[in-house]
């Protein structure tokens, strides 16, 4: 029906009853008199690699297989650029794209829409994600429980440090309130009991790649595991020695419950949106592990990045992440699926 048809009809209907309200619109109007399509969980990838089926799986495949096939998709004003919003029985995913100033829009998009009810829903931010050297291994999957902005703060080029092998970074206290956000301990607790032990599946090539890296340590070639962690958020694709201490420093800084696991490019993004529309309580973020967060194996910056030639991840043949991405696709969907179960289920 067209705008101008639902303007006569209302205005029909306001003449029988014999009043003539005011309102702001007649575009409010017909959106007040709707009925909300209520979503119990809200799925925020951030990409998917080609199809949302059927093909090699990105970060929403998975998912998308399992809960919104066939579902209806949705327009998002002010959203994602090519992203739609998918929902059928309860369940919602949106692919927010890549960066935390694009995902913390996005995010504030899709909650603000008028036509879904988000009263009762949980968020899980989803995607992959470089894991901490000396701890994890590829393969992980990590329940976030705390988020730290890289980018707040100082930042100090080695070159001109007294001591070039210490931290590059240094605190701001005056950014404090917005540089870390600590989601909520009861429902993380709840959340890794649910999926602690879960098992996690890697492949030989990248256990073989892990070893030979690592010279065999006994840290880098364990199977993958669900852990906690703290994930640190910035807006470019980091990686070496250098910064990764700055990562260690930072959660050390701001006392951390749990210690460094991630770097990715997102989630405090995700996180001030949701913050700020007072639902910080519902929302869960799973990282999996597809790379390490320092050069390994000879390769340099510009050897992976010169001339803007960077491999994708998401191949079964690169450099930083062996074969694992589609593994760590999987496990990463086996612990969300399993969060998602419980909360149509009722157990949250």
């Amino acid at each position: 029906m067209c705008r101008r048809t639902v303007s006569i009809l209302l205005v029909l209907v306001f003449l029988v009853a014999g009043t003539f309200p005011v309102f702001a619109t007649t575009e409010q109007a017909v959106v007040d008199a709707m009925e909300k399509i209520p979503v119990k969980v809200l799925i925020l990838p951030k990409f998917e690699v080609g199809d949302l089926c059927g093909d090699f799986p990105g970060e929403a495949q998975y998912y998308y297989e399992r809960y919104l096939d066939g579902a209806e998709s949705y327009e998002i004003p002010g959203g994602t650029e090519g992203s739609s919003l998918y929902v059928k029985d309860g369940v919602a995913l949106y692919l927010l794209g890549m960066g935390k100033v694009g995902s913390a829009l996005s995010t504030m998009a899709i909650l603000s829409d008028e036509r879904f009810d988000f009263s009762q829903a949980y968020i899980l931010s989803t995607g992959c994600a470089g894991s901490s050297a000396g701890s994890s291994v590829m393969g992980d999957v990590f329940v976030i429980t705390e988020v730290v902005d890289y980018d707040l703060g100082h930042h100090a080029d080695n070159r001109e440090m007294t001591d070039s092998s210490s931290p590059t970074w240094f605190r701001d206290p005056d950014f404090d309130p917005a540089a870390v956000i600590r989601l909520n301990p009861d429902l993380m607790e709840k959340i890794y009991a649910l999926v602690e032990n879960l098992p996690m599946e890697t492949t030989e090539r990248t256990r073989n790649y892990m070893s030979a890296a690592f010279d065999g340590a006994e840290w880098a070639v364990r199977d993958p595991m669900v852990l906690r962690g703290t994930s640190v958020t910035g807006d470019n694709y980091w990686k070496g020695e250098y910064d990764h201490i700055n990562a260690l420093q930072m959660i050390e800084t701001y006392e951390c419950a749990d210690p460094y696991a991630t770097a990715e490019m997102e989630d405090i993004g995700v996180c001030t949106a949701v913050k700020r529309m007072g639902i910080l309580d519902y929302l869960i973020i799973l990282r999996d592990s597809v790379n390490m967060d320092v050069f390994l194996l000879g390769a340099t910056p510009e050897s992976l990045w010169s001339l803007g030639e960077a491999m994708s991840l998401a191949t079964e043949d690169n450099v930083e992440a062996a074969d694992i991405f589609a593994t760590a696709m999987k496990n990463n969907y086996v612990v969300g699926s399993t969060i998602i179960d419980a909360i149509l289920a009722g157990r949250f």
